[in-house]
């Protein structure tokens, strides 16, 4: 594995209506955990229930997981709350990254925090581009990933829908989308 001053870090945002955003995040995650680097996840939407991606996350010594989210807030009664936690959230993942402790962070859902305004995509750019250290690997995942973050990251992956099993009736699956 390349040496930190030899690396260049790559920002990479997975945005779209589609499903797997989250997941493709996860498997870097677990990717770069395996080759040795000190990994972080912070979840910006989900709430304290726990996910096979978690229980899994457990297993590794370097991998630091935060699901500090209020739950899914797209039908939330207190949307002064939401905005408030994910400010708070956002501070804390600055303050994860500005440590220069992880290789690889992962801002699980921030994207939707843009799509609400309770974050401006201008204020993660502009961050992204001045604070983070040169050679950390960035994720960023969600729905609506502002226009500012996707001009400044090297990879986005737009997932688009075509068929869902949720549209069949059939509920989420334990081990498949949780």
């Amino acid at each position: 594995m390349k040496a930190r001053e030899n690396r260049q870090g790559i920002v990479l945002v997975h945005t779209g209506k589609g499903k797997g955003k989250s997941s493709s995040a996860f498997g870097m995650v677990f990717r770069a955990a395996g080759w040795g680097m000190k990994v972080c996840v912070i979840q910006f939407i989900k709430g304290q229930w726990k996910t096979g991606e978690q229980k899994a996350a457990e297993k590794f010594d370097n991998i630091e997981w935060h699901t500090l989210g209020d739950g899914f807030t797209w039908d939330t009664k207190n949307p002064e709350q939401d905005i408030k936690t994910s400010r708070e959230i956002w501070e804390f993942a600055q303050q994860k990254i500005l440590s220069e402790e992880f290789d690889l962070v992962l801002l699980d859902e921030i994207n939707y925090c843009c799509g609400y305004n309770w974050i401006s995509g201008t204020e993660i750019a502009d961050f992204i581009q001045h604070k983070k250290p040169k050679w950390m690997h960035l994720v960023l995942t969600g729905r609506n990933a502002a226009e500012d973050v996707i001009a400044i990251a090297n990879t986005v992956t737009e997932m688009q829908p075509i068929k869902h099993a949720f549209s069949e009736g059939i509920k989420a699956a334990q081990g498949i989308e949780f």
